[in-house]
Parts: structure tokens; sequence; C-alpha cells
């Protein structure tokens, strides 16, 4: 199973998040960069560069959700969020 090998090695549902979001802002980047860099291959060139990178981003919020799901699972979470849930469960 590819989600229990990358929690055995080490990454964690925050990792892939923070992944979402900096693909997020590469892909903004990567659109302004060929807009600036390459004046000659217009609009449409820049689009399909920021829309390659921008679907990595989808990718990386599924592996999150579904390494959450295992860290939940296997009870892994931070304590933060363990205690969040027992406060509800309480209530």
């Amino acid at each position: 199973m590819i989600i229990k090998k990358m929690h055995d090695m080490g990454i964690r549902s925050e990792h892939a998040y923070m992944a979402a979001l900096g693909s997020i802002g590469l892909s903004i980047a990567s659109w302004a960069g060929s807009l600036n860099l390459e004046p000659g291959a217009g609009v449409a060139r820049a689009d399909r560069w920021g829309i390659f990178v921008g679907q990595w981003a989808p990718t990386f919020f599924g592996l999150g959700v579904a390494l959450s799901h295992y860290e939940q699972q296997d009870g892994t979470l931070t304590a933060t969020v363990h205690e969040l849930r027992e406060q509800k469960q309480a209530s």
C-alpha cells in the first residue's frame, strides 16, 4: 500500500498539504515567469505552464487526505487533533 509506505517513510498529511499549497504558488509563479521571460510565446504558453503545474495541487491534497485517514486509523495524528476530538466527544 502506497500510503502506508509513505507514512513509514515519515511523510505526514501536513507535508502533502504544504506541497499542495506550494504547488499553487509555483503554478502562479510559472505562469508569470513564462509570460515575462518568454515574451514571444504569448499567453497561451504561459497558461499551459500554469495549468501543468496547477494539476499537482489536487494530487497532493488527495495524498494529504489519504494520509490523514491512515493517521487517524493508526493513531499517529498530532496531539492537538486528538485533544480536539476528545473534547468534541466529551461534549
